[in-house]
């Protein structure tokens, strides 16, 4: 396993981490995620990232990691960096949702419940909800470190004309920001173009979630949308619309490349986020123990030729390739 500073700090994280976003919950199968869980971290995956609200239902992904913790890895939570998140709708109720400091407190009170650990490596701030000040939102991360629950504060999905103001509090206060989460892809550059150097020049780390483009990029819609698909279903985060004609090409023109490589197209777009010096880690997400073994080999070629590199921002920035 290849491991990488989170920005200026002592902190290192594998290059790969494994997210409980999907196929973790109380609806998926526990001997399945066990086995991922424990792949994972046998192959050098010692961070894991989580948020209250995965599941489904929500709060089940910390539930279940919390089982697997105690019964597979209790033993090893110092080799671990375990990570959560509050923010999204939760529980019912005007609590139970946004960048409040009752929000914030009282979620990472309840994912330490579940997850039955002490404290979380990291804690974030899950999103800016658009009314709380950043104040207040932020005073909450620097107190949940002051009281023990949390070694450490991140920020997530956070625009950048508020990313700085949230950098210079947390500095400010001596609980610096460690990491600062976004969703990046061939298919996805916003962040790439707008946070990372902002991320970098303070001295905070980059973790990366979504790398396959909701799937996108695994290859599976080469050839036409299959029946069980995330696209085909359109309950989640990618709707059979985005999955374009212009996409599908674009995915096929990147899949060459792949091949060229040695690569799968999944291996391929997950070393090429990684091949940006300001990228700590990224998240990946896995359905089965085969697929993250797949997704391991992504670090066997982690480099690229500026050749490769200008031909992939080509295909990738041609009309109705970028996602919003």
């Amino acid at each position: 396993m290849k491991f990488n500073y989170c920005g200026n700090s002592g902190v290192q994280l594998p290059a790969l981490s494994l997210g409980l976003w999907h196929n973790f919950g109380s609806v998926d199968d526990f001997s399945v995620a066990t086995q991922m869980v424990v792949k994972a971290f046998d192959a050098g995956i010692c961070h894991f990232d989580l948020a209250n609200n995965y599941g489904p239902e929500p709060g089940s992904a910390e539930t279940n990691f919390g089982r697997i913790l105690k019964n597979e890895l209790a033993s090893h939570r110092d080799e671990m960096f375990i990570s959560s998140k509050a923010g999204h709708d939760m529980w019912p109720g005007v609590y139970g949702d946004g960048s409040s400091r009752k929000n914030l407190i009282a979620s990472c009170n309840q994912s330490l419940k579940r997850t039955g650990l002490e404290y979380f490596d990291v804690f974030y701030s899950h999103r800016y909800d658009g009314v709380t000040p950043i104040e207040e939102t932020m005073q909450a991360l620097i107190d949940i470190v002051r009281q023990g629950k949390a070694l450490y504060v991140g920020i997530s999905k956070y625009p950048p004309y508020l990313q700085q103001q949230c950098y210079d509090i947390l500095k400010e206060a001596k609980v610096p920001c460690l990491l600062s989460q976004y969703r990046c892809s061939m298919m996805d550059l916003k962040a790439k173009l707008e946070n990372f150097q902002l991320a970098k020049d303070n001295g905070s780390g980059v973790i990366c979630f979504s790398p396959l483009a909701q799937g996108v990029l695994t290859g599976k819609y080469l050839n036409g949308i299959p029946e069980n698909s995330r696209a085909a279903k359109s309950t989640g985060f990618l709707q059979l619309s985005q999955v374009n004609n212009e996409r599908v090409e674009a995915s096929r023109q990147l899949n060459e490349m792949a091949e060229q490589r040695g690569q799968s197209l999944a291996q391929m777009a997950l070393a090429w986020i990684l091949s940006d010096e300001r990228v700590t880690s990224l998240i990946i997400g896995t359905s089965s123990v085969a697929q993250l073994e797949d997704n391991l080999k992504a670090l066997d070629n982690l480099s690229f030729s500026q050749e490769e590199l200008d031909r992939i921002n080509e295909i990738c920035t041609k009309p109705n390739i970028q996602f919003e």
